[in-house]
């Protein structure tokens, strides 16, 4: 019986369908797929939820930094968690941390501004040419730092180029200024400085304020000269001994 296609009928028929798109053989009767249904299901678009997801809170620095003083029940604690404390840039171009010097617990306490070269170099507040005036000044009036006298600064790290603290460099580290008082106990603040007296004070204007007894952190306080300005202003040294006779005047009435 002969086939009812021949070879070349068939090869011929079978480059057709390749030229069509066909790649394969589904089975012996042909299917029009066009006359069949559409079946094909359709696919939910999953729900788009409208809640944007929270930010991380952002920690306050002076939270953080009175959390952290307030925490601190010595002056060794009080230092080591100052030396923790990351959210102040200055720590980053510092060399070391500069805490204080002098005698704890001696009845007068001396604030300063921020370290100089010198200090960030040896880790001691009020050293080189204006620690050695202020050795001189304290002992005019018979006081020493290694006998009666305790000394800090309001910024424990250097600012680049010695430049002014800022505003909000201050209000971070003031708790840790606040609980060094506390723990050091004097019986009166001298305070060095601009920048020690808008920490400690609020007030800027130092020409105005030195020498005026002013009340803050529960204690007396005098402001005076920096000894770094009489370095640069040896004529205001007379005002400088005027207030230092003020203190010795005041530690003598006690």
């Amino acid at each position: 019986m002969e086939s009812a296609m021949d070879y070349h009928t068939a090869r011929a028929l079978l480059d057709w369908q390749i030229e069509l798109g066909a790649t394969e053989a589904i089975g012996d009767a042909p299917v029009d797929r066009y006359a069949l249904p559409d079946t094909t299901p359709k696919v939910k678009k999953a729900a788009v939820s409208q809640a944007a997801p929270e930010k991380p809170k952002q920690l306050d620095p002076v939270a953080v930094a009175k959390a952290a003083a307030q925490s601190s029940g010595s002056l060794d604690q009080l230092r080591a968690a100052m030396d923790a404390f990351e959210y102040c840039d200055l720590k980053r171009g510092a060399r070391q941390l500069v805490f204080a010097d002098g005698t704890p617990g001696a009845r007068v306490m001396i604030i300063g501004e921020a370290p100089g070269r010198e200090e960030d170099r040896e880790g001691k507040p009020f050293v080189g040419r204006a620690g050695q005036l202020l050795d001189r000044m304290l002992a005019a009036i018979d006081l020493d730092r290694k006998q009666n006298v305790y000394i800090t600064n309001v910024l424990p790290w250097r600012p680049p180029q010695n430049r002014d603290p800022k505003p909000e460099e201050i209000g971070m580290m003031k708790p840790f200024l606040e609980r060094h008082v506390a723990l050091a106990k004097p019986e009166v603040l001298v305070i060095m400085g601009n920048i020690s007296c808008q920490a400690v004070l609020g007030k800027r204007g130092i020409t105005r304020l030195r020498g005026k007894w002013e009340q803050a952190l529960g204690l007396p306080v005098i402001p005076m000269f920096h000894p770094a300005y009489l370095l640069r202003q040896p004529q205001m040294k007379r005002h400088a001994w005027a207030d230092l006779l003020e203190l010795k005047a005041w530690l003598g009435g006690k």
